[in-house]
C-alpha cells in the first residue's frame, strides 16, 4: 500500500498482521500505530522512502510483505515491489504480496506488468 491507503485501510493491515501471527511469524513489524515500523528503503534518484507494510521472521528467515489494493496510478506500487523484490533476493529474504477479495485481478495484472509472475499473492 502507499501512504494514503494506509490511513484508509488500517483494518486490512491489522487483519494481515493477525493472519501472519496465526501462521507462526514472529517479531512482526508493521507500518501502523502500535507496532515498530519496518526498515525503510531510500530510492535513489527520487529520494523517496519505501517502507514495506509488514516485516516478520519465520524459521530464521526475514519476510517482507506488501498489501495490494487498487490504485488509479499504480506506478509507485510497481517501483516499490521491484525494490523490495530485489532487496529480498540480494539478502536471502522473502518478499510476498498480500491481497484481499476484489483486488486479485488488479494484483495479478501489476505482477504481470513488472514481470514478477513467479510471485503468488497471499489471499486473505
Amino acid at each position: 500500500m502507499i501512504r494514503k491507503q494506509k490511513l484508509k485501510n488500517r483494518a486490512i493491515l491489522e487483519k494481515s498482521v493477525n493472519h501472519l501471527q496465526a501462521q507462526g511469524f514472529e517479531n512482526i513489524k508493521a507500518d501502523m500505530p502500535g507496532y515498530e515500523t519496518p526498515k525503510s528503503f531510500l530510492k535513489k534518484g527520487t529520494g523517496s522512502n519505501m517502507v514495506p507494510d509488514i516485516s516478520a521472521f519465520k524459521n530464521g528467515k526475514k519476510h517482507y510483505f506488501d498489501i495490494s489494493l487498487k490504485l488509479d496510478k499504480p506506478s509507485i506500487l510497481k517501483s516499490k515491489w521491484l525494490l523490495l523484490d530485489t532487496y529480498s533476493r540480494l539478502n536471502e529474504a522473502v518478499f510476498k504480496i498480500i491481497t484481499t477479495k476484489g483486488h486479485f485481478k488488479f494484483t495479478d495484472q501489476l505482477l504481470e506488468d513488472i514481470n514478477l509472475t513467479n510471485k503468488e499473492p497471499l489471499k486473505i
